[in-house]
Formats: structure tokens, sequence, C-alpha cells
């Protein structure tokens, strides 16, 4: 019986026009879950140079795996920052120098000098976020990360 109702409340929401509930990039995801190799999106790459832009926006499947790789180029003591977004996924590890660090969370991340630091998340929370250098105002100082 609730599986009856359960289909007759979806029917209903999607007669209302709701927002369709995301899913997965692939139906079996097999014993890895959401980690599973055809749940990966594309890898999001931003760069830290001095005047140059940060990278482009993106648009992500809530549900999916994604890696993002922050490349410095060391011409700056420059950070990326963006509470917003890093509360609204799930971080499943950060790799920097081939060392794996498993956080809570995050706010930022500073590169001192030049350096690679990959973070590996699902995404969560649908939704428009920012990841910006500190202080910059500069529109190409920042991406927008859509979570559908």
């Amino acid at each position: 019986m609730n599986l009856l109702k359960s289909i007759v409340a979806a029917c209903g929401l999607a007669a209302l026009g709701a927002p369709a509930i995301a899913a997965p990039l692939c139906d079996d995801l097999g014993f890895a879950g959401l980690l599973a190799k055809c749940n990966r999106g594309e890898t999001i790459k931003l760069t830290l140079a001095s005047g140059e832009p940060l990278g482009q926006d993106v648009v992500l499947q809530s549900g999916a795996y994604y890696k993002l790789e922050i490349t410095a180029d060391g011409s700056a003591e420059l950070a990326v920052e963006g509470n917003d977004f890093f509360r609204a996924i799930w971080m499943n590890e950060i790799v920097i120098n081939k060392i794996e660090i498993r956080p809570m969370a995050i706010d930022s991340i500073e590169f001192d000098k030049a350096g690679v630091a990959e973070l590996s998340f699902i995404a969560i929370k649908p939704g428009s976020h920012e990841l910006r250098i500190p202080g910059a105002r500069g529109d190409s100082q920042k991406i927008t990360i859509s979570i559908q």
C-alpha cells in the first residue's frame, strides 16, 4: 500500500509541474555506490594566476561524483573561497602532493607557491554557488557552479 501511495504522490507532483528529482549519472551504481566510475562527471579545472581568469562557469548534476582541479602558477599568493559551494557538496577527499585529506568541511584553499590541489566530491544541494578569489572584484575572478 505504501508503494501505491508513493506512486500516486509522485504522479500528483509531476502533474503540478514540480521540478524533477535529480538522479545519478548511471542506473547501476554497483558496489561503489555514488563513487562508481559511471557516475563521474567532467573534471572542473580552475587556474590561480595573477590577473588571469579563474575558470568557466559549470553546471553539475546532484548525486554525481566530480573532481575539482585547482592549479596555481605561483605568480602570486592566491586563494579560492566558496563557503556556500563547499556546504552544498559532500567532500570525499582533497589530494595535495599525493597526500590524501578527508575533511568534514573547508572554507577556502590558499596557495603560497605553485602547486595543484584536487578535490573529489558528490554534488548534493541544488542551487547556484560561487567560487572566487578573496578580495577580487572582477567577474573573471569568480565562477558560478550550478547544481541541478
